[in-house]
């Protein structure tokens, strides 16, 4: 156990420098999946299952997405795609090895029965599934909405301004309008822009 959370430590590292030392924003989104996955089984290693597939479906799944998404509407109109070759015969056989080893590992989790029911803090662990032990969705429910309510809805606010900022950043551009005077002459301007284009 020690030596595969050394080795998961070490990968954990590894992939969060990569993450913030790539060259291009893909391959940064790409070692962030990585990390997102060692986190997960790190997860599973301390027999907290609910928070290693929370990790998997909400971070792995649809705030990667959303990253994926900031990069392509930041990059849209930068330079022209070209059309590249076709790759998705080639990463058929590797995707269908991970989903195999992933569900592996979650057969595994699920099937699994500790013969000595250990304790940590004075909260027992049990089999997954077991209400009331530690790593469960009710234990997990607690310790978020009550010792941990404020660092939680802090992080929300950061991930609304996160998205605020994005919409600001890759919206329309638009005139800024400050004042009733300056609109009227922004209108006057458009009108007279509209007459010149109707005359020529």
């Amino acid at each position: 156990m020690t030596v595969a959370f050394w080795i998961l430590a070490m990968l954990l590292i590894a992939s969060a420098i990569f993450v913030i030392t790539a060259q291009k924003p893909v391959h940064s989104v790409a070692g962030l999946l990585a990390h997102f996955l060692f986190l997960a089984i790190t997860y599973f290693m301390l027999s907290a299952e609910f928070l290693a597939v929370i990790q998997l479906i909400v971070y792995s799944g649809a705030i990667l997405m959303l990253f994926v998404f900031v990069i392509a509407l930041l990059s849209s109109g930068v330079m022209p795609f070209s059309a590249g070759p076709d790759r998705l015969p080639k990463i058929a056989a590797p995707a269908i090895v991970v989903i195999a080893v992933l569900l592996g590992f979650v057969a595994y989790a699920v099937s699994r029965e500790p013969a000595v029911t250990p304790t940590l803090r004075g909260i027992a662990s049990g089999p997954v599934g077991t209400a009331g032990v530690f790593g469960s969705v009710a234990d997990f429910g607690h310790a978020l909405f009550t010792l941990n309510l404020l660092p939680f809805e802090i992080t929300a606010f950061i991930l609304m301004v996160a998205v605020v900022g994005v919409i600001l950043l890759a919206g329309d551009q638009v005139p800024y309008v400050p004042t009733r005077r300056r609109a009227r002459l922004v209108e006057r301007d458009m009108r007279e822009a509209i007459v010149r284009a109707g005359e020529e």
